[in-house]
């Protein structure tokens, strides 16, 4: 009778480290390395940097200091942040996307789009 016990108490505890050794290949492994590489590039900012806030805002940094920054959001405008509200450095050399060229091109899906003749809007079909 002993021998089946023991069997199965080893089975749940196997499962137990299987389930802690997944949690920690899908979870804990990566917030760690994304953790370390903010930790990085918030001790690596200098002044000129571009950068982007955790509230959104772009903006130069005019002044480092030991806990926080001074950025420059507009011209003569200046704020300070912890250094660790400082969300990301931006780079200058990244290309923008055209939004005119998904107009030109006829691409389906616009919400904003003209109605083809013979539909009628969500709007139209209420009143």
């Amino acid at each position: 009778m002993t021998i089946g016990a023991s069997g199965s108490g080893s089975g749940v505890l196997f499962l137990i480290v299987i389930a802690f050794l997944l949690l920690w290949l899908i979870v804990i492994r990566p917030q760690r390395k994304r953790q370390s590489q903010q930790q990085e590039m918030v001790s690596e900012l200098r002044v000129g940097d571009e950068v982007l806030t955790a509230g959104g805002i772009y903006g130069t940094i005019s002044q480092v200091d030991e806990d926080q920054v001074t950025v420059e959001i507009a011209p003569q405008t200046e704020v300070r942040v912890a250094r660790r509200a400082i969300a990301g450095v931006t780079h200058e050399d990244e290309p923008e996307e055209p939004e005119a060229d998904a107009e030109e091109s006829g691409q389906e899906g616009d919400p904003t789009g003209p109605i083809p003749d013979g539909e009628s809007s969500n709007e139209e079909n209420r009143g």
